[in-house]
């Protein structure tokens, strides 16, 4: 223990530099972000997306964003190399979890109070409203908020961003699809409700589902590896990845459907999207990728990645 405190008193300093107020002592005080779900025990439960009767409690299922994406890149680079931003090697990277409706639709931007996004991406709602770029501290000092040192860290090494710091992303993801994610609403979390919970919560979510789908070693544990020698066909991939998961996931390729770049995974959820049991499904869109031209899943430069292995 002493040594885990010397360490973590150590790098400290590195984490806190940039976050004003912050002490030593607050790190190490670990609160909750648990929402307040005891209205849940009386609720019936079912699966999102396939429920008979209203949901009456929102809070105890993503509704009406009940079919639930988690969402992967297999990016080259990321551009911010000589900053230090570089890929986890041996590992897909997490893009995000996201609440589509059960007919396919999705929310975005939902809630301007918990609009976090710098950049926001689209930079208006279908509606012609704008959204209005955040201009506050960065999502980074919400989670050092919760002395989430090691979901910090685990998103510093797997949820990379390409040509902008991480944060960013990880605050448009938070701002874009969780505030459309009727189980993170504030009111969820009850009287006792501590600032950004919801945010932790969120990305805790993201990154259990993310884990739920290691794709890199689903596909390598068939010999399909990234190669610059060696392409495959979209029905080796599919086939690769519902054998080990039960169903279809979406695969999209760019460069007119030859290069692989991302994944996305589908489920229902039975509960709420940060702890209920998630049901694989197929994908109810169909792939970006070549269905007749070879695929390319392309080796990374190495200076674009590095060696992690580790898990929250």
């Amino acid at each position: 223990m002493a040594t885990m405190l010397a360490g973590l008193m150590v790098a400290l300093p590195l984490l806190t530099s940039s976050v004003a107020g912050f002490s030593p002592r607050s790190l190490l005080q670990v609160p909750n972000t648990y929402p307040n779900l005891t209205a849940c025990l009386s609720q019936p439960l079912t699966y999102s997306c396939e429920n008979t009767t209203v949901i009456e409690d929102t809070c105890c299922s993503p509704t009406p964003g009940g079919l639930v994406l988690s969402t992967q890149f297999w990016s080259l680079n990321t551009g911010l190399e000589k900053e230090g931003q570089l890929l986890p090697k041996g590992s897909w990277t997490l893009h995000g979890l996201w609440p589509d409706n059960c007919d396919g639709s999705f929310g975005q931007y939902c809630d301007f109070s918990r609009q976090f996004d710098p950049s926001p991406s689209p930079s208006k709602l279908p509606d012609g409203t704008v959204i209005p770029p955040y201009k506050g501290p960065s999502v980074e000092t919400f989670i050092l908020e919760f002395g989430r040192l090691d979901l910090l860290d685990y998103m510093s090494k797997y949820w990379i961003n390409q040509g902008a710091p991480n944060s960013d992303f990880w605050a448009h993801e938070f701002s874009k699809h969780a505030t459309c994610t009727s189980t993170f609403d504030v009111a969820c979390y009850g009287p006792d409700y501590k600032q950004h919970q919801d945010v932790i919560d969120f990305y805790l979510a993201a990154i259990r589902a993310f884990q739920e789908y290691p794709t890199f070693d689903m596909l390598a544990s068939v010999g399909i590896v990234p190669s610059n020698k060696t392409t495959y066909t979209l029905s080796q991939f599919q086939n690769a990845l519902k054998a080990q998961t039960g169903a279809t996931p979406y695969l999209g390729c760019g460069s007119d459907g030859t290069v692989l770049q991302e994944v996305w995974y589908y489920s229902h959820v039975f509960g709420t999207e940060q702890f209920g049991h998630y049901k694989t499904l197929d994908s109810v869109d169909p792939s970006t990728c070549s269905s007749t031209a070879p695929i390319w899943y392309y080796e990374r430069e190495a200076f674009s990645e590095h060696e992690v292995r580790n898990t929250i």
